[in-house]
């Protein structure tokens, strides 16, 4: 009898035909029995293979690799990403370093495109000078600071320097949305740049108060509600996430760039007033004040979110600051006067811009990035509030605190601006690989017995405790071991 292995091994390689043929026959026997045996379920057993088989289709089989290769990278690229895989894959205060055993989708050890690298938080810079040109021209229309013989010179070139900046960073972005849509896509699933998706409407609200009287002194109340309808559809969509209770609730997401998204209210509000509009900023204020207390709260809570609120202090902790201090500008422009509810709002704004100050310690050690702009326009607008105070309450105290006020948010913003300039024109470091949008969106695979730990398996199984009585065969396997019972 004839070994079926000595056969089989005696086929030669070097007949292509028959090894097709030998092929088709098999493929046709194997659907022949799928059709007549149906969903059944069939057992194959093991059978020797020509020699030289196994390489025939090796080119195939690589180029197959290849195209599913690519196929699932762009999977991972176009794939939504949800809230507890940023938390899961990311780190530090604004989510924007990769944790250990992470990978991202792109080259590390390459340069990406631009557009790629540059992120939403740009607009730190459009919000930072544009507000500065508010606080000069406040300084310049005060008559409590006449003393110091200022004019809208500053407030002139400050204006078109923030509109050059805010259509340059604008048309950037732009670019990048037609582009790499999906980076955008990623950003604004991010649970800390989808607040910077505020900043480009709250700069053009600070355009619009800051613009100098040698170019308008009315603005037509209709470019109020078209200012302020992406913004309440924006809020709508973000607050409607905060309280759905999904992944995107506040308590989960919340961290100090919320305030941007609290910001827009307080400015339209005081935007609108400046107009002489009265129920439509009303509405906003209302609705800005409503949210600040909740976010206020979450944060001191420090509930689910110890792992966006470090114990270091990181310069988007002044964004505590800007909300109090908008509102209290424009609760004196809708009341006219700086009473008792401006008063209160700006002394908020006060006590918390100065406990940051003081603790000088937790401001050391950071490199410099674009987050360093978030110093800046919580400054100004501390300091702008404080020159509309010292117009209300006349004094040397009140001069002398607007006038240090003021100084400090300008050598900020001057110093913060430089830096921009340095690294971006001569070190080139401005804008890294932005591996926050790049992360995979599927996680590491780890070992049994680590996912047993981390899910509490092995300390469930410790903690439960069963507990029989000989009287009743029930057996309860969820109580609690009783640690501290004494025998009695």
């Amino acid at each position: 009898m004839n070994n079926p292995r000595s056969a089989s091994s005696s086929v030669s390689p070097a007949t292509p035909d028959l090894l097709d043929n030998h092929r088709q026959s098999s493929s046709g026997e194997f659907s022949r029995l799928e059709k007549r045996t149906g969903p059944r379920k069939m057992t194959f057993h093991s059978k020797s293979m020509p020699r030289g088989s196994m390489f025939l289709d090796h080119e195939a089989f690589r180029n197959c690799h290849d195209k599913s290769s690519l196929q699932e990278e762009d999977k991972e690229i176009t794939e939504p990403l949800t809230a507890d895989r940023f938390f899961d894959a990311l780190q530090g205060p604004e989510l924007e370093t990769l944790k250990e055993k992470e990978k991202i989708v792109l080259p590390e050890d390459k340069t990406w495109p631009f557009l790629l690298r540059f992120p939403i938080t740009s607009y730190g810079m459009c919000l930072g000078v544009s507000s500065q040109a508010i606080m000069w021209k406040t300084l310049a229309t005060t008559k409590a600071e006449k003393f110091l013989h200022l004019t809208q010179v500053v407030n002139h070139m400050l204006w078109w320097i923030s509109l050059l900046l805010l259509l340059a960073v604008s048309i950037t972005y732009l670019f990048k949305t037609i582009f790499f849509f999906q980076a955008v896509r990623r950003e604004f699933k991010h649970p800390i740049r989808v607040n910077f998706f505020f900043a480009p409407l709250i700069s053009v609200l600070f355009m619009a108060l800051g613009i100098p009287h040698s170019i308008t002194s009315n603005l037509p109340s209709i470019l109020w509600y078209f200012l302020m309808a992406p913004l309440l559809f924006l809020e709508m969509k973000i607050y409607g996430q905060w309280m759905s209770g999904g992944q995107r609730r506040l308590s989960k997401v919340a961290n100090p760039t919320n305030h941007l998204a609290i910001v827009g209210n307080f400015a339209g509000a005081l935007l609108g007033a400046s107009m002489g509009l009265e129920e439509g900023p009303m509405f906003f204020f209302a609705v800005g004040l409503a949210y600040y207390l909740v976010l206020f709260v979450t944060l001191y809570q420090r509930l689910p979110t110890n792992e966006t609120l470090p114990k270091e202090l990181h310069p988007v902790f002044f964004l505590f600051v800007a909300a109090p201090a908008i509102a209290s500008m424009a609760w004196t422009q809708l009341y006219g006067s700086f009473d008792i509810g401006s008063r209160l709002y700006f002394f908020i704004s006060l006590f918390l811009y100065f406990s940051l100050v003081v603790r000088i310690n937790f401001f050391r050690g950071f490199k410099f990035s674009l987050a360093w702009w978030a110093y800046t326009f919580p400054m100004s607008a501390v300091a702008t509030a404080s020159i509309k105070y010292s117009g209300e309450v006349t004094g040397v105290a009140t001069q002398v605190l607007s006038v240090v006020m003021s100084g400090a948010a300008t050598l900020m913003v001057i110093g913060v601006l430089v830096l921009t300039v340095v690294h971006a024109f001569v070190k080139r470091d401005l804008f890294p690989n932005d591996v926050a949008i790049a992360i995979s969106a599927e996680p590491p695979k780890q070992k049994k017995w680590f996912k047993q730990i981390k899910n509490g398996s092995f300390g469930n199984s410790m903690r439960c405790l069963k507990v029989s009585d000989q009287d009743d065969n029930q057996i309860d396997v969820e109580a609690p071991p009783l640690l501290n019972a004494r025998t009695v």
